[in-house]
């Protein structure tokens, strides 16, 4: 895109807002870490008005394609009709309307302060914001995994470097438990499938 032809006309009437854009007020509380933060309605009513005057709308449709659920924020100049947008991924931290709604009030919150250019305030940390639970780091292999491992490499004859590059490892010993498990698992069933050898002897 040539941001000298398609994007002069809405970049100075942006650049205009932003200098009677006021401050996104700390309204609201957030009881999880007793604290205020500058809620939605907060942060239209400091964007808006200015944006507005210099004749920039604003839209926030939800969305998704191939990375997921986001609510796109986009600014219209009405006179050329020049846009900018940004999109912000949906995180839904229950499956409920509720928890949708409170993903989607987030994610318009901080789409329209980044498009304003309203420096951030503290994350709020409501339902939508909750970090993510710390993941325990994966538990070593077992001496009684890496055993049953190498017996049904052996007993399926199963290319040892091959197995090793298809779960990405250098040597099965560096598998996790559960790498562990769901190949062994793979070997069982490669074992039980392999067809039973015919008998070498000859009917009479």
């Amino acid at each position: 895109m040539d941001w000298d032809t398609e994007m002069k006309t809405i970049a100075t009437s942006l650049a205009a807002a932003q200098i009677n854009m006021g401050k996104a007020l700390k309204q609201s509380s957030n009881p999880h870490f007793r604290s205020k933060y500058a809620d939605l309605g907060s942060v239209m009513d400091a964007c808006l008005p200015a944006l507005n005057e210099h004749g920039i709308a604003v839209i926030q449709p939800t969305g998704e394609d191939e990375q997921g659920r986001f609510v796109e924020t986009i600014l219209i100049h009405g006179e050329s009709g020049e846009q900018l947008s940004c999109r912000v991924p949906l995180i839904v931290s229950k499956n409920d309307m509720q928890g949708y709604g409170s993903a989607v009030t987030y994610a318009r919150r901080y789409g329209l302060m980044a498009m304003a250019g309203i420096a951030p305030e503290d994350d709020d940390g409501n339902a939508a914001a909750k970090a993510a639970p710390k993941q325990e780091p994966p538990k070593p292999i077992s001496a009684e995994q890496f055993q049953e491992m190498n017996d049904l490499i052996f007993d399926t004859e199963t290319d040892e470097v091959k197995f090793c590059a298809y779960w990405k490892v250098d040597e099965l010993n560096q598998m996790n438990a559960k790498q562990a498990a769901d190949a062994i698992a793979m070997l069982k069933k490669k074992k039980a499938q392999a067809p039973k050898e015919e008998d070498n002897g000859t009917a009479q």
